[in-house]
């Protein structure tokens, strides 16, 4: 008798069905949703991706689910078949669009790990970021700058920059050395030989600090300036953290006190 009850209700309420499936459709769906992103942030966290690339793949996760349930509830609703066919479609392209960086990211990190421009312990720049590289994924590249602070920067972002590595290829490939060049400007009033003495002066000074003896380069005369490359080798890229600084201030002293006029 309870059966036929529930039939005759069903009969008599044709919507009764439609609305039944599209609460359960909805009720799967968002509990689909939690579960789903519960466990990609738990993933998201344990690999420390970066914040856009773990973003980008929770956004992915939730529009796969959401059109899903859409394309659920048309069919439900009688749509015909050709227009759920097209909605597929658009929301198949919605997903692309969502997931294109998270695709992105991944691909650029197999091409680098393939293609090795560096490796951890180099010293790069990166988009104008300069330090010693941590860690390399498929997803990002840890660096760790001068001023002791940890830079990340996607594997996508890395493919579409310039990226200079300082490992010096030189006599010995076995000898892993890094070639770090700071640049200096000198004003045409004061004599060159004086300018070359102060270098010099500089390259003795720090000959038994390096593996291999500081080199100066001119690179550039000017009709205000001369500009050298002050080229400097460690073995250690960390060392070039506290070589740079002190070889600035000395030769930005040293030229200061040369243009003093003396009494």
């Amino acid at each position: 008798m309870c059966a036929l009850a529930f039939v005759d209700i069903f009969a008599e309420n044709p919507y009764l069905i439609t609305i039944i499936w599209v609460a359960v459709i909805v009720s799967a769906a968002t509990i689909l949703e939690r579960l789903l992103s519960r466990w990609l942030r738990r993933i998201i966290k344990r690999t420390e991706m970066p914040p856009h690339v773990g973003n980008g793949l929770v956004l992915t996760g939730r529009v796969i689910i959401l059109v899903g349930a859409v394309v659920a509830l048309l069919d439900v609703g009688g749509v015909p078949p050709d227009i759920l066919v097209s909605l597929s479609a658009l929301g198949g392209a919605a997903i692309g669009f969502a997931s294109t960086r998270t695709i992105g990211n991944f691909m650029a990190g197999l091409f680098l790990l393939g293609t090795r421009p560096f490796r951890v312990g180099d010293y790069v720049r990166i988009d104008g970021v300069e330090g010693v590289v941590q860690e390399l994924t498929l997803n990002y590249a840890k660096i760790l700058t001068q001023t002791d602070t940890v830079t990340l920067i996607s594997t996508l972002r890395i493919l579409d920059r310039d990226i200079t590595n300082f490992r010096f290829k030189g006599e010995d490939a076995k000898a892993r050395l890094y070639r770090y060049g700071i640049p200096f400007g000198f004003d045409l009033s004061v004599p060159m030989e004086k300018i070359h003495q102060l270098l010099n002066d500089v390259v003795e000074r720090y000959a038994e600090k390096m593996p291999k003896r500081a080199e100066i380069q001119q690179i550039r005369l000017t009709e205000f300036a001369r500009q050298y490359m002050f080229y400097i080798y460690v073995k250690n890229p960390k060392d070039i953290f506290v070589l740079q600084p002190q070889i600035v201030e000395e030769i930005t002293r040293a030229y200061d006190d040369l243009k003093q006029p003396k009494r």
